[in-house]
């Protein structure tokens, strides 16, 4: 991310103690005291060489207790060969509300086209999905349609038409849609085997938005946290499994994909606090400010996010090309 962050309850150092108000049940308090101690979390995504987060967990965030396979789908792909133009049609893959009705955004993802950098899927959500987290990269979902409200461990956030989901790799959340058999949510999924983050030509070499930047900090919508399982009225000590996507081989892999399943005995909404660059954020295409010129701007003019070998581009409402001599759309490429 671009910019610090701290919510909730922290020490005024870190990797120094932290302790819940001694009279403080085992679920409950937050803020220094002569309790027992918070677990503190450091979540990076490039070991000790890059940006991350430090999270304070009421329980030993590396409990479990125990495992399963996840089956997590056809991930397999077909080339392109004959090499052909394609048409993608997402939207006849799901065409009863049985099947929407029974869908959720992580188990139900239907992979369009992927290589070894990306995966682009869609899905569309009628059932809260389990909870989840992708250790192989960070995500950037596309809400094309509906409503949902998305819970992290960093926070909430409630999301609609046109925002871009950006969770890093390994964040657990969970997505609950607004049900809607007019409007269903309707997501486009983004997988990347990387960082999802601004195009670096938009930033300072500290990691500010630089002036011709078509957004900024501004826009970018931060977690509402923390946020506990007492919260939402549910238990802290309650039984979750978490539904992992990881790197894997044999029998049971789909491109090189597998998923696990981790039984813990307690909530994931645990974090009192937590600060650090590394979290969750949402950004709304309507805020993108398009970049445009006397004649025809080339497509990296319209980037919002870029990854390793790929790159998402806004193609946003936008006064085109008003030199005279302009060239009219569409232009072609090679």
């Amino acid at each position: 991310m671009a910019h610090y962050a701290a919510m909730g309850s922290i020490p005024p150092k870190r990797h120094t103690q932290h302790r819940r108000p001694k009279n403080a049940g085992p679920h409950g308090g937050v803020g220094t005291g002569t309790g027992e101690l918070y677990y503190e979390e450091l979540m990076g995504e490039e070991g000790f060489s890059s940006d991350s987060s430090l999270l304070y967990h009421r329980h030993i965030p590396s409990t479990v207790a125990g495992v399963r396979e996840w089956a997590v789908g056809d991930l397999s792909t077909t080339a392109n060969h004959p090499l052909m133009a394609r048409h993608l049609k997402p939207h006849d893959l799901f065409e009863t509300d049985a099947i929407v009705r029974s869908t959720d955004a992580v188990t139900g993802r239907r992979l369009l086209m992927g290589n070894g950098d990306v995966r682009l899927s869609y899905a569309v959500c009628g059932t809260d999905s389990p909870w989840y987290r992708n250790a192989i990269g960070d995500e950037c979902i596309y809400v094309e349609r509906g409503k949902a409200r998305v819970e992290t461990v960093f926070g909430s956030f409630e999301v609609g038409e046109g925002d871009y989901v950006i969770i890093p790799r390994a964040v657990t959340h969970r997505w609950l849609p607004k049900r809607s058999r007019k409007d269903p949510l309707r997501l486009i999924c983004i997988e990347a085997n990387s960082h999802i983050a601004p195009p670096k030509r938009y930033l300072s070499k500290y990691g500010q938005f630089l002036e011709h930047a078509p957004y900024c900090e501004r826009d970018l919508r931060q977690p509402l946290g923390p946020l506990l399982a007492e919260d939402i009225g549910e238990d802290p000590a309650q039984v979750t499994n978490v539904y992992i996507k990881h790197r894997g081989s044999g029998p049971n892999a789909s491109g090189g994909i597998v998923g696990t399943v981790h039984t813990v005995p307690f909530h994931p909404l645990d974090v009192v606090g937590w600060d650090g660059c590394l979290y969750p954020y949402v950004f709304n295409v309507s805020d993108y400010e398009p970049i445009t010129g006397r004649i025809h701007q080339p497509p990296p003019a319209h980037q919002v996010f870029e990854g390793w070998n790929f790159v998402i581009c806004n193609f946003v409402p936008r006064k085109v090309d008003y030199h005279p001599l302009a060239i009219p759309v569409p232009y072609y490429h090679s």
